[in-house]
């Protein structure tokens, strides 16, 4: 999926000489916690967010900082602590230096960058121009919606048997050796050795995941990789029969 597969467009935002009142007003009536700062011809120039307003003299707010530190920081420090604290146009408080992406960005990248940058949202661009935007409920409605897109069920156990061992053997996480799946009416029994219980996880959901499983029975013995100790799986060793003939 690319960005333009799921921005919001178009996009509300706010431009560069707007008062912090009235910013602060749409961000209430809206629900919204940022919006991308545009000038007049609609190219990108800022984006202000919740976190742009918090140190404000109407709230008894702004930044305190002790004598000494007034002394290191200098008077450019302090000067920009009065103007956070004080501005009255969008502008003196956005943050400039935005995170883009274009529109065919892939929505791998996408979330990378959200993720790396520790951002919520991101401005989509075309020659500057801002084009839409991508929260992080755009990607909850996106994910909404390719969970309803759940594809049909394998037809029989056999099917479901191959769906599930042909997933695990992509995963570069999932045992080469070691793991069994067998399929009676719709239940995936998992059974085998593991060594961490994070692959008894997932390989849980793996076998959930894939269309036409009613329940999974985990038979999946742990063994400490060290001592050789051993913990009974979950669910019991395998029923009797279920391993000694086809899988599926």
């Amino acid at each position: 999926m690319k960005a333009s597969d799921v921005m919001t467009s178009p996009v509300m935002s706010v431009e560069a000489d707007a008062t912090i009142a009235d910013t602060v007003q749409s961000l209430v009536e809206h629900g919204f916690s940022g919006l991308p700062v545009v000038d007049t011809a609609g190219q990108l120039v800022g984006i202000v967010t919740e976190g742009d307003l918090l140190r404000r003299s109407e709230l008894g707010t702004e930044v305190k900082r002790k004598r000494w530190l007034s002394y290191i920081l200098g008077p450019g420090r302090l000067a920009e602590d009065y103007v956070q604290a004080h501005a009255r146009r969008v502008e003196e408080v956005m943050t400039r230096d935005v995170v883009t992406v274009a529109p065919d960005t892939s929505l791998e990248e996408v979330v990378g960058l959200m993720e790396g940058k520790k951002i919520k949202r991101v401005p989509v661009t075309q020659d500057g121009r801002l084009v839409g935007i991508i929260t992080r409920a755009d990607l909850l409605k996106a994910l909404n919606v390719a969970l309803l897109r759940r594809p049909e069920p394998a037809k029989g156990d056999a099917a479901i048997q191959e769906a599930i061992t042909a997933e695990i053997a992509k995963q570069p996480w999932a045992p080469v050796n070691g793991v069994d799946v067998f399929v009676r009416d719709g239940v995936v029994h998992l059974v085998g050795v593991i060594v961490t219980d994070e692959l008894r996880y997932a390989l849980k959901v793996l076998a959930e995941g894939i269309a036409g499983t009613k329940a999974v029975k985990d038979h999946l013995t742990y063994v400490e990789p060290v001592s050789g100790m051993f913990i009974e799986a979950p669910d019991g060793p395998a029923p009797e029969g279920l391993t000694g003939g086809s899988k599926d």
